[in-house]
């Protein structure tokens, strides 16, 4: 009876064996299969390390590269300047201190004891153009300032003189005198910007200097009326790069540290949406305010809405609607302004403005667009739908003088 079990013992032991021999046999032969984990790494020349990176995959970066953005601030960043202004206003003393009651209880040097004058400080920032010392920035930056002090990031600061502001597009453009060793930002293209690629916006935003935000380019071409700045003619580019207070004339970059736009806009009753200037636009712009100092920007002298058969039938079926407008695609005239080539050429509220000089208009922001691209004193045929009567009217545009 006890040599069955004396085998089975025999038996399970040599099982134990057995797998632990054919462990170590697997073992070893793995070692030998993979010898760069178990053996300790050859010596290399400078020729073999560089065999070894080129063969590194190009979706695996090396521990510590540099990121696109910083080698994009870097390309930049020096070119990138804060502006500081000061602006004083004058206070006119309310006449009621100056009342007889007022003074019984305040004294009578109370009024003499008034501030009729105020400082104001601005802050913003800018870019340089080129090496004699040209900034571009916002006009409302520099706009009314009796003082404009350049800062560049090296700390240096400069008097700065403002040559030209155009407040129909929120451009202005500054003189410093630095010599011409000034670090200049690379200018690219906005036609050529794309939904979806990176916008890093570089500025002072609130006053901390030299912050870089990250985001991509939301949409293009966002009318000024459809941002709430209906005194502006301009397409912004859109961003969620983060754009505050201060950033207003900073650079918007593309992921090569080109400058694509020039922030400009934000909107207070939201979050993460900023807007910036496109940079063909801002080059043409300060080519003419470096020239001449202003911009003329020729008009009709009309407040306008874009009118859709929808929108027309809404209206013409509300009882309680003072007018009945054609159902048509067009302009529709809200308000005509006096003495304006508009008013002298005979285009009346209620109007629905179809054609222009035989292209067809369907929206507020292409009749804008069509007459900021026309030259001043320019005839315009006008085609307007008044009632069930179409007519043929002429304009000549005359000059913008006061963009408000």
């Amino acid at each position: 009876m006890r040599f069955p079990k004396l085998f089975r013992s025999i038996r399970q032991l040599s099982s134990h064996v057995l797998a632990i021999a054919l462990g170590v046999v697997l073992t070893v032969s793995t070692l030998q299969v993979l010898p760069s984990q178990a053996e300790p790494a050859p010596s290399m020349t400078a020729g073999d390390t560089s065999k070894v990176i080129a063969r590194q995959s190009p979706a695996t970066p090396a521990i510590g590269s540099t990121s696109f953005v910083t080698a994009a601030v870097n390309r930049v960043g020096t070119a990138v300047v804060r502006i500081d202004t000061e602006r004083t206003i004058t206070r006119r003393v309310d006449p009621s201190f100056e009342d007889p009651f007022f003074r019984r209880f305040f004294g009578d040097g109370f009024s003499q004891q008034m501030p009729s004058e105020q400082q104001l400080r601005g802050l913003g920032s800018g870019f340089i153009l080129d090496k004699s010392g040209l900034v571009l920035t916002n006009a409302h930056v520099v706009d009314k300032a009796d003082k404009v002090t350049v800062r560049l990031k090296d700390g240096r600061t400069f008097e700065g003189k403002v040559q030209g502001i155009d407040e129909v597009t929120d451009l202005a453009v500054v003189k410093i005198n630095a010599g011409n060793d000034l670090p200049v930002a690379p200018l690219g293209s906005s036609n050529n910007v794309q939904v979806g690629d990176w916008a890093i916006a570089v500025g002072n935003p609130l006053g901390f200097d030299n912050t870089v935000t990250l985001g991509i380019v939301s949409t293009l071409k966002r009318s000024s009326a459809q941002v709430g700045i209906s005194d502006k003619r301009l397409d912004f580019i859109q961003t969620d790069a983060a754009i505050n207070p201060g950033n207003s004339g900073g650079p918007l970059l593309n992921g090569q540290g080109e400058v694509i736009g020039i922030n400009t806009a934000i909107r207070p009753d939201a979050m993460g949406i900023g807007f910036a200037i496109p940079i063909d636009k801002a080059k043409a712009i300060a080519a003419q305010l470096q020239r001449d100092g202003k911009v003329a920007h020729p008009y009709l002298g009309v407040q306008m809405l874009t009118l859709t058969p929808d929108l027309a039938k809404e209206n013409n079926t509300d009882p309680n609607s003072p007018i009945q407008i054609p159902e048509v695609n067009g302009v529709f005239v809200m308000r005509v302004v006096p003495n304006s080539p508009a008013a002298s050429a005979g285009i009346r509220r209620g109007d629905v403005i179809l054609q222009v000089d035989g292209k067809a208009i369907t929206s507020a922001e292409q009749l804008q667009n069509f007459v900021e691209d026309s030259r001043l004193g320019q005839i315009l045929q006008v085609k307007v739908q008044r009632g069930n009567q179409t007519q043929q009217l002429s304009v000549r545009t005359a000059e913008l003088q006061n963009a408000s």
